[in-house]
C-alpha cells in the first residue's frame, strides 16, 4: 500500500510538472526566437558557408544562421563545415593544415549533404572568416557548429563572440559532449546546444518522468528529425538495413512528441528541427511544437511560413529569466 502511494504520487507529480514546469523551474528567456533557420545559409540556394549565402537569406527574412567553424593552420576561425575540402572545394585539401590565404575557392556548385539531388551554386567561392559573418551580420542571431575539439578554435571563438557584444544573440554546440562541456565552462552566457549524448539524457529522463525535477543548462535542442532518414534521403534508403531503418523508427517515436517539446518550450529551452527541406515536414515539425526548422531551401521555407501565418509567440513572453 505504502509502494502504490509513493509511486502513484511520483507519477502525478511529475505528469503535473510535466504540463506546467513553472511551477518548479523559472523560464529561460532568450533574446532570440527563430522560426526560420537557414542551414549553411541555405545550402541548397547559394554556395554554402559562403558571404553571398548568408546575404541572401537575410534577403529571404531568416531569423537565424547556421554555420560551421573550423580552425586554419595560422589559427584563423574560418566559417566552414568540412575540414576536408573535397566535397566543396574539389581538391584533398585540409583546412587545419592550410593558412587561411591559401584555401582554395568552393566549386561552382556544392552538392548538399544528406540531399544529394540538390546543390548549391553562386557567385561568391570564398570561405570566410567568422569576424567577417560577425561584423556583417551584428543583430542576426547565428548559430555556431564548433566542428572540432579545440581548445584554441573555442577560445577564439568565444573571443569574437564577445568582442562584437554576441553572448546573447549567438548560439554553440557540437555532438561530442566534451566539447559542449568545455563551451558551457569556457562562457556560460552562451546559449548551449543539446550534445548527442544529452539528447540521449533527456530522452530517458523523459520517459522516466524524471524530466520536471532535472535542471537544464541546455538552451537548445536542435536534432535531426530521425524519420527523414527514412523517407528523404535517398541514399540511406538504398543503403541503410533494416536493422538501422528500426532504430531510426523507433528513435522518431521515441524523440518526436510534442508533450517532450511542449514541456521544453515552456521552460525557455526552443527545439530546433533540421534538415527540412519539404513542406510536408516543415508542416510536421510545427504541428510537434517546434519553434523552428533549419533548411537548405530556405525560400520554400519562406514562402511556407508566408502561406500559413503562424503566431510568432514572444522569447520571454512575459517570464523571469533564470
Amino acid at each position: 500500500m505504502v509502494l502504490f502511494v509513493i509511486v502513484g504520487g511520483y507519477i502525478l507529480t511529475s505528469m503535473l510538472l510535466l504540463k506546467y514546469p513553472k511551477l518548479f523551474h523559472r523560464k529561460k528567456c532568450l533574446k532570440f526566437r527563430a522560426k526560420h533557420i537557414s542551414h549553411r545559409g541555405g545550402a541548397a540556394e547559394r554556395i554554402e558557408n559562403t558571404m553571398e549565402a548568408f546575404k541572401h537569406a537575410v534577403e529571404v527574412g531568416t531569423d537565424m544562421l547556421e554555420i560551421d567553424c573550423q580552425l586554419t593552420k595560422d589559427d584563423q576561425v574560418v566559417v566552414s563545415h568540412d575540414d576536408v575540402l573535397t566535397r566543396t572545394c574539389g581538391v584533398d585539401v585540409l583546412i587545419s593544415e592550410t593558412t587561411y590565404k591559401d584555401l582554395p575557392p568552393m566549386m561552382n556548385a556544392v552538392p548538399v549533404d544528406f540531399y544529394y539531388s540538390l546543390h548549391g551554386e553562386g557567385c561568391d567561392h570564398k570561405i570566410p572568416l567568422l569576424e567577417d559573418v560577425f561584423r556583417e551580420f551584428p543583430n542576426m542571431p547565428i548559430n555556431i557548429d564548433i566542428k572540432v575539439d579545440n581548445d584554441l578554435l573555442m577560445r577564439k571563438v568565444n573571443e569574437l563572440i564577445i568582442k562584437y557584444d554576441r553572448e546573447e544573440l549567438t548560439a554553440w554546440g557540437n555532438r561530442s559532449d566534451e566539447v559542449c562541456q568545455k563551451l558551457y565552462a569556457l562562457n556560460p552566457k552562451v546559449p548551449l546546444i543539446f550534445s548527442l549524448k544529452r539528447v540521449i539524457v533527456l530522452m530517458v529522463l523523459f520517459w522516466t518522468g524524471l524530466l520536471p525535477f532535472v535542471h537544464i543548462k541546455e538552451s537548445l535542442l536542435e536534432v535531426v528529425v530521425p524519420g527523414i532518414m527514412l523517407d528523404a534521403n535517398e541514399l540511406l534508403q538504398r543503403e541503410l538495413g533494416s536493422k538501422a531503418k528500426m532504430f531510426f523508427w523507433l528513435m522518431d517515436k521515441l524523440l518526436m512528441r510534442p508533450s517532450l517539446i511542449k514541456h521544453l518550450d515552456e521552460r525557455g529551452i526552443q527545439t530546433y528541427l533540421w534538415v527540412l527541406n519539404r513542406e510536408k515536414d516543415f508542416e510536421r515539425a510545427y504541428q510537434l511544437g517546434a519553434a523552428g526548422v533549419m533548411s537548405d531551401r530556405i525560400q520554400l521555407l519562406r514562402n511556407f511560413l508566408d502561406k500559413e501565418h503562424p503566431p510568432l509567440q514572444s522569447p520571454c513572453d512575459g517570464d523571469k529569466t533564470d
